[in-house]
Formats: structure tokens, sequence, C-alpha cells
């Protein structure tokens, strides 16, 4: 789906991943939240509302071919932003459970051409596949804000793995702002949301005016 401000009249633009279960229309309040009125829009929506059936940790065959149909989607919905003229550096990819799952692992895919966005914002989430099985990701992300955050009561999301995906994004040149929330299970908190919209005011300055149309 695609909402707020048309991409010719916007500074940056916000791709927003639902979990399982979720929805694109759901992901709505966290941008609204965010301050993120000026953003132009764009919420994939998976088949069934669940982008792969199994958990993230499975080893990645057994959540084909769903799992390549999902990072097609995210990659599409930038494809699309790109083509209307918004740069990837004004692109950010911002996601909750299952949906920060699959933004995260789309980062990675990104670093192998050296994309630089506008930030990733993954929220309750980690990188996807057998933690036991060793990852080949390489390139840059060429100093990408990440916002890693979790709780350390997730009973969905090992801590252990955000702060192993936290190493592995700033290996590829990502610039990692990892959170930790004590006692908090597997939902958004107010600093998250804050954080996010930290973010999205680095992109409201001289260059986002220039993006602007006369």
């Amino acid at each position: 789906m695609v909402a707020g401000v048309p991409v010719a009249d916007a500074p940056y633009a916000l791709v927003l991943v639902h979990g399982r279960g979720g929805s694109g229309e759901g992901m709505l309040p966290i941008a609204r939240a965010a301050k993120a009125t000026e953003a132009a829009l764009v919420a994939p929506v998976a088949v069934g509302n669940s982008w792969y059936p199994h958990r993230f940790l499975d080893p990645r065959e057994d959540n084909e071919p769903w799992l390549s149909s999902a990072l097609a989607s995210i990659a599409s919905a930038v494809d699309q932003l790109r083509a209307a003229g918004m740069p990837s550096e004004r692109i950010v990819l911002v996601g909750f459970s299952q949906g920060a799952c699959l933004l995260l692992e789309y980062a990675t895919t990104a670093a192998a051409a050296s994309v630089r966005f506008g930030g990733v914002a993954a929220l309750a989430g980690g990188l996807i596949g057998d933690p036991l099985v060793a990852r080949h990701d390489h390139g840059s992300l060429k100093g990408t804000p990440v916002l890693l955050a979790c709780g350390d009561a997730d009973g969905h999301i090992p801590e252990a793995i955000v702060r192993s995906s936290a190493r592995i994004l700033s290996t590829l040149g990502a610039a990692v702002d990892l959170r930790i929330y004590p006692g908090v299970g597997h939902d958004i908190v107010a600093d998250e949301v804050k954080a996010l919209r930290e973010m999205l005011h680095t992109l409201r300055g001289p260059l986002a005016a220039s993006h602007l149309p006369p």
C-alpha cells in the first residue's frame, strides 16, 4: 500500500514492513508517532500476512521460496521509490518483528552493491538464518544509520541474535545504534519511536529542502 505525501513532493520516504499477522496499514501508526508527516510511505503486504512460514532462526532453506519472494517485495518497494526520483539516501526502512528481520536481511544484500540508505530501523528483529551457519556477507552500507532495538525479555527475538546482528552490520559499514531494553518483551517502546524520529530529523535539513520542487 502507498500512503503519505506523493513521492515528488516528499523530502524522504519510508518503507514500512509489518510483522507476522500484521498489515501494511498497521505500520502507519509508527510513522505517525515518529512525526513522518512529510514522508512518502510504502508498506508492502505479505500474502496471508506472513512473509515466511517458520522461525527466523530456522535454516534459510526451510523458509524458501517464501523468503526470497519476501526479499523481492522489499526490493520492489525500494525500486518503486527510486524510479519515482527518491534516492536511496532518502529512503528509510522500518520494520517490526518478522518485518524487522526481513529488512535487515535485505540491507545485507543491498550492501553487496554498496548502497547507503537514509536509515534502517529494526524494531524487535535480527538477521535471518541458523546462527550456527557461517554467513558470507560482503560489501558496504556506507555509513547507513541502523537502529537495532529489542527487549531483553522478548520471547521471539533472542538478545544474543540482536547483538550478533549489530556486529555483522557494523562490519558492513553501518553506523549501528544498538538498544536493549531491560524487562521489555516483544513490543515497541517510546524510546524506539524517539530514536526513529531523530533519525528522520536528519533528513529534514538543506538536502531535504533541495529535493522539493521549486
